[in-house]
């Protein structure tokens, strides 16, 4: 079923906090949803669907929707990791289009920094019966070293250096100095990511996210609704998702499950990477973002490192403006499921709401992409492209 234009989103909000010691998980999922209704002139009884993922209290959306008080037709707890929450906004819209369901409320929280959760550096424990875990838990691999895998992988096989990899993290830096809310604020130089201590190598400390707590939440309604709204109209134009492993073996490191959600978000909104005007890029990692760039079409394969430096990401000098509210590397990253925060600030930029020293003039066509679980091994993707209408 095509969702281009069957759903819009109406609503969006991101938590101010970074840090929320005296807050529950549940407090913060609440708080999120408040936010979205009442950035979309909507209340609590018109919600007839809930959507979240892995992140949420309990038995996710059975416990939430008693916490918030809710009457649903339709709930979904879809989790692919950093890429759920763009599956779940395109699963919102499938429902919308086949008559599950009229608003849906889509939230995130996460309290990796209260909870002291190193959440890319410790290993991953896995359930003795997870089919992986006998295999890889051994090993103790941490998502870092998959990723750094990956990132020398790339580097061999097409002479990307550590330097381009640095020029994604300098131009998160450049559009985070205009984020108040934003964790890291200073705008960095490629002699700054280079000089920060290696994590795994050839990764660097400053290649990495931040981690943080906070969340973030958007409200997707049908186009009835939509236009009774008093607010700027985000049209879903198309969307795509899929899961990518290792395939008994047969695994490209340099390559992501972006290649097969991007091809089929293009085909459904009927547009190409050259369309796009802004582009929110799950970035936990610098070469998280060029692998993604490259897949999605934007360059071609192995071209990532001279797409992405000299600052050609960076709004108002670059080609191709990403992630302005700092992203993942610099901003907000609650969690291992930050691709909320890619939608929302792809909703502001749609609604000419991002920062004036960041906002994309005139931005009519974006789109917001995740990766969810280790690059280096299986992992979801999910892509959506929105238009503003």
């Amino acid at each position: 079923m095509s969702i281009n234009g069957k759903a819009y989103i109406v609503g969006a909000y991101e938590h101010p906090t970074r840090n929320a010691p005296d807050k529950s998980l549940a407090e913060l999922h609440a708080e999120v949803a408040v936010g979205a209704l009442t950035d979309a002139g909507l209340s609590r009884e018109d919600v007839d669907g809930y959507f979240c993922s892995g992140d949420a209290p309990g038995m996710g959306p059975t416990s939430m929707v008693e916490y918030l008080n809710l009457r649903v037709r339709h709930a979904d707890s879809t989790d692919i990791g950093g890429a759920s929450y763009l599956s779940l906004v395109s699963h919102a819209a499938q429902a919308i289009a086949a008559g599950k369901c009229s608003v849906a409320l889509v939230t995130l929280a996460g309290r990796p920094r209260s909870e002291g959760v190193a959440t890319g550096l410790q290993a991953k424990l896995r359930s003795p019966w997870q089919p992986d875990a006998q295999f890889e838990f051994p090993y103790s691999m941490s998502n870092v070293n998959g990723y750094a895998m990956c990132a020398m992988r790339h580097m061999h096989q097409y002479g990307t250096t550590s330097e381009q990899l640095a020029w994604i993290k300098v131009a998160a830096s450049h559009h985070a100095s205009h984020n108040p809310d934003a964790m890291l604020r200073k705008v960095l130089t490629v002699e700054d990511v280079l000089e920060s201590p290696v994590v795994a190598d050839p990764l660097h400390r400053l290649d990495c996210c931040v981690i943080t707590d906070g969340g973030g939440a958007v409200i997707v309604a049908r186009p009835e609704i939509a236009r009774q709204l008093n607010r700027p109209r985000v049209k879903i134009r198309g969307s795509g998702e899929t899961v990518k492993h290792l395939a008994g073996g047969y695994f490209d490191l340099t390559t992501s499950g972006a290649q097969v959600s991007g091809a089929q978000a293009f085909e459904e909104a009927g547009v190409k990477p050259s369309d796009i005007q802004y582009a929110s890029i799950y970035d936990s990692f610098t070469i998280t973002v060029l692998m993604q760039l490259e897949d999605l079409g934007f360059c071609k394969k192995g071209e990532g490192g001279r797409f992405v430096q000299d600052g050609n990401l960076i709004s108002g000098v670059g080609k191709l403006p990403f992630n302005t509210d700092g992203g993942g590397l610099c901003n907000n990253h609650p969690g291992n499921r930050g691709g909320m925060t890619k939608i929302i600030e792809a909703v502001r930029q749609l609604r000419g709401e991002a920062h004036p020293a960041v906002q994309v003039p005139n931005c009519q066509l974006a789109l917001a992409q995740g990766i969810g679980g280790q690059l280096a091994a299986r992992h979801g993707s999910a892509t959506l492209i929105l238009e503003r209408e």
